[in-house]
């Protein structure tokens, strides 16, 4: 075991948001069947994963890779003190959700005017007249909110997007009731000091998570930086899987076992099995026909 080596300034433990099982397959060419998926999942809790977004209730035809929510969850074998909140689009999306019992969910919101029109056919206003019915009806039957926004670093239609805007959207959200916010970089543009702007231009940073994408290698930093301001939790992905199929320059998220190497060496706590996940990440890269492109796993699975 590697001795860590400790920050001054850091939380003493953070919570991997894990979204491989939807953002992650959502954008393989490949689709992978639901008793896989649910092994997926599995697999993940079984690594120590406390929450893991287990699909997405969108329309198939926006995204096929994830056409069998409903089969996958009927599959997964539910282990006690582990989350498995579900993206929800609309208020369709979250009928769905409540017919079977899902008891998180996330929405997904814009930072920008042109990826709300591409993403959500929708103004950066009018996104708004969609995401509070299901906020609203959500909070009422008991099931918890999870926002996410995206594009708040960099547009690829509209280059760089003003810090102001990002804190409007997404104080708005927060204000409807979700109990997190997820600060998506989309694109992968943010460096560390844009990180640090952003997040101490919100006043909750204890409801504040990141979502980083790592297409110009700047995802760790920008993580350090996070969690320098005060974010606790951070998404990542199963050996780096994932972009987004409604943005081209979107490349692969931050990978879960490249961050846990990093948290684990500066001595933060995440309840992660690290040979587990690099197990995982090696079993999936074999059934997507790819290597994984987690430095991680491709150091640690050379043995």
């Amino acid at each position: 075991m590697r001795r860590p080596y400790p920050m001054e300034g850091l939380p003493q433990h953070v919570t991997v948001y894990e979204v491989g099982p939807r953002d992650g397959l959502q954008n393989e060419p490949v689709t992978v069947p639901a008793e896989v998926k649910a092994e997926f999942i599995s697999r993940l809790a079984d690594a120590g994963h406390k929450v893991i977004e287990a699909t997405s209730f969108v329309h198939p035809r926006w995204v096929p890779q994830l056409a069998d929510a409903e089969e996958l969850l009927g599959r997964l074998d539910r282990r006690p003190g582990v989350r498995y909140p579900v993206l929800v689009p609309n208020e369709r999306g979250l009928d769905r959700a409540l017919a079977h019992g899902v008891a998180e969910i996330a929405v997904f919101a814009s930072a920008t005017e042109t990826f709300a029109a591409k993403n959500l056919n929708r103004s950066l206003e009018s996104q708004f007249d969609m995401f509070e019915p299901v906020v609203a009806r959500a909070l009422e039957a008991g099931v918890r909110v999870r926002a996410y926004v995206s594009m708040c670093f960099g547009d690829p239609w509209e280059g760089p997007t003003p810090v102001s805007q990002v804190v409007s959207v997404g104080r708005r959200l927060l204000g409807l009731g979700c109990y997190e916010l997820s600060l998506g970089d989309t694109i992968g543009v943010a460096t560390p000091g844009h990180v640090t702007e952003l997040i101490e231009a919100f006043d909750a940073t204890d409801r504040l998570a990141v979502h980083f994408h790592d297409t110009y290698g700047q995802a760790l930093a920008n993580t350090l930086a996070a969690l320098q301001a005060g974010v606790t939790t951070v998404d990542a992905s199963t050996g780096g899987i994932g972009g987004c199929p409604y943005a081209e320059s979107a490349t692969g998220n931050l990978a879960t076992e490249d961050l846990v190497w990093m948290l684990h060496g500066l001595g933060i706590e995440t309840g992660l099995d690290l040979d587990r996940l690099v197990a995982t990440s090696t079993w999936l890269a074999g059934l997507l026909g790819r290597p994984s492109p987690s430095r991680v796993v491709q150091a640690l699975s050379k043995g």
